[in-house]
C-alpha cells in the first residue's frame, strides 16, 4: 500500500477513535442524568461491523499486488472527508445527545435543525455510509465495499428500527 494510503487509514482510524471518545463522554453524562439506552446488542454489532469493515478494506489493500487507482483513491478521499464534515454537524447539532448507541434521556428534545430538517437520519445515510464507501474506495478495496456495505446493512436497519421505536414512544406527540 504506498505510504500516502496508510497515512489516510491511520487516519481515518483516528477519527475514529476520536468520535469513540466524544460518544463515550456524552453517554456517561446522559447515563448519570437518567437516560436510557436501547438496543444495546445491535450496537456493538454495528461497532463490530465497522471494526471489521475498517479492517478488512485495509487487509485488501495490502494484499493487492498492483498499485492502486490514483483517480479511484482520491474519489474514496474527498468521500471520507465530506463524511467527516457531516458527522461533525450531526455532533454540533445534537450536542451532549450525541453518541454512537441509542440513548434518550429524560430532558431529550426532537432535534430538527441542521441536516436534520433535511434528512431524517443524517448521520446513517450521509455519514456513516458515505464514510464507509469512501474508505473502501480511497483503498481500491473493491470487495471490501461490494461485500461489506449489503452486510453493514442487516444491523444499520435494526438500529434505524430501533431509533424510530425509541423516539416515537419518547416523541409521540411530535413525530
Amino acid at each position: 500500500m504506498p505510504p500516502h494510503l496508510i497515512l489516510f487509514a491511520v487516519a481515518a482510524f483516528a477519527w475514529r477513535l476520536l468520535t469513540l471518545a466524544i460518544s463515550a463522554r456524552h453517554e456517561k453524562a446522559l447515563k448519570r442524568d437518567g437516560a436510557q439506552e436501547y438496543g444495546a446488542k445491535n450496537s456493538i454489532l454495528l461497532a463490530v461491523f465497522h471494526v471489521i469493515y475498517y479492517v478488512c478494506a485495509v487487509v485488501e489493500s495490502t494484499a493487492r499486488s498492483h498499485q492502486p487507482n490514483a483517480l479511484v483513491s482520491a474519489g474514496g478521499i474527498a468521500i471520507y472527508i465530506a463524511s467527516t464534515f457531516v458527522l461533525v454537524s450531526v455532533i454540533r447539532s445534537l450536542g451532549g445527545l450525541w453518541t454512537i448507541k441509542i440513548i434518550i434521556s429524560p430532558q431529550h428534545r426532537r432535534v430538527q435543525s441542521g441536516l436534520f430538517s433535511f434528512v431524517r437520519h443524517p448521520n446513517y445515510f450521509l455519514n456513516i455510509l458515505p464514510e464507509l464507501i469512501g474508505f473502501a474506495l480511497a483503498l481500491n478495496a473493491y470487495w471490501t465495499l461490494v461485500i461489506g456495505i449489503p452486510l453493514y446493512f442487516i444491523p444499520l436497519v435494526t438500529r434505524i428500527r430501533q431509533e424510530e421505536a425509541a423516539m416515537r414512544e419518547t416523541f409521540a406527540p411530535d413525530l
